[in-house]
Formats: structure tokens, sequence, C-alpha cells
């Protein structure tokens, strides 16, 4: 009984390691082709040989992270996507409660919700604090926001990081004339910033492990 409750066991790590490894093959696939069409578009000549260069990097840290459980949320590793069930509307904005967290809390390095709202579409997506003043922050892609959440120079809208606002935008949940749509597919960059989000306390930055 011991010896085949041992070979149940090696038998179970072996499929769990087969499984992690086939996950990782189509998350790298997919994010090949998904990224390269992109860059392609973007970049040119010296420019895009940099990016292509420094692509496989970012690609297997991607389905490395993925892999190995960093993101709580189902995973479709073919499509390269998570999916969660998706709520009908968006939270409310609420500046007063924006100003407490930025203005207490927020650190460099957190991942944040940010509300888009273009041609009619109305989506959450991810970014990162790369500045924090004692009235406003920074982040990486969409600027300055007051520390009540509003942009300083377009209309997007910073939200206090929640796990159902990280789970939509993980998932590339969008809204349109306040309606459920589509979802939409993440960027390599946004499968990066996922993994590093501390699910455990998503309003504190996740420790690095060394």
């Amino acid at each position: 009984m011991v010896k085949q409750n041992i070979a149940d066991s090696q038998q179970s790590n072996l499929w769990h390691n087969e499984h992690e490894r086939l996950q990782f093959a189509e998350l790298v696939n997919v994010f090949y082709a998904r990224e390269i069409p992109l860059l392609a578009k973007q970049f040119s000549g010296e420019q895009l040989q940099r990016k292509l260069l420094s692509l496989p990097y970012y690609v297997e840290r991607a389905a490395r992270h993925i892999t190995q459980g960093e993101v709580p949320l189902q995973l479709d590793s073919q499509n390269g996507c998570w999916l969660a069930p998706q709520k009908k509307t968006l939270p409310q904005f609420e500046q007063q409660k924006n100003q407490i967290f930025f203005t207490q809390k927020a650190k460099v390095g957190l991942v944040v919700p940010v509300l888009i709202c273009d041609s009619g579409y109305m989506q959450v997506v991810m970014d990162s604090l790369d500045q924090v003043r004692d009235n406003a922050v920074h982040c990486n892609q969409y600027g300055w926001f007051d520390s009540s959440g509003v942009s300083h120079q377009h209309t997007f809208k910073l939200y206090t990081p929640t796990k159902p606002l990280m789970t939509a935008a993980c998932c590339g949940h969008r809204w349109q004339y306040e309606k459920v749509v589509a979802p939409r597919l993440l960027s390599l960059r946004e499968m990066l910033l996922a993994s590093m989000i501390n699910w455990t306390n998503v309003k504190a930055t996740k420790q690095r492990h060394h």
C-alpha cells in the first residue's frame, strides 16, 4: 500500500510538471504570435531589432510567472488570458476614498487599476506607480493623477486597488454603453504586471523573493 501511494504521488507530480510544461509552451507560442505583429506595427529598423532581441526574456518570464501560479484566476493557456465572471457595472469612482489611500499608502511599484474610456468602451487596465508625491502619483504609462484619482491630462480615472477591479483588469473586461461586451486580450506588458500584483493584499506591493 505504501509503495502504491508513493507511485501514485510520483505519477501525480509527473502529471503536474507535464501540465505546467504544456501550459508554458502554449503561453510562449501565443505571446510570440500576439507580440511580434504589434512590435512590427509600432517600430522599425534598429528599434524593432532591439525589441525583438529582448522579447524572448519577457515572453519566458511572463509564461513562467503564470504557470507557477502567480495569478489566482482561471487560465486559458491556449489564448493567453485569464477568465472570471464579469460584473454588470463598474464600481463608483470615490475621490475621497482614493484621496485617503493614495495620500497614505501609495508606494512605488504598486500595481493599480485605471479606468479608460475610448470610443464608447469602458475598460479597467493595469499600470504601476513609479513616482509618489504629497498630492499626486505618477503611473508608468498613464501619467500623473491627483491623489483623488483624477488625471492631470486625460479623462482617465485612477482607482484604489481592490480584488474585483484587479480581476477585471487581468481578464480584459469591457463595457460599452453600460453593457457587458467581449473582453480584450492583454498585452505582454499587462500580463507581466498581473504577475506583480500582491493578491493576498492588492493594496500593498508584492514582496520579492531573492
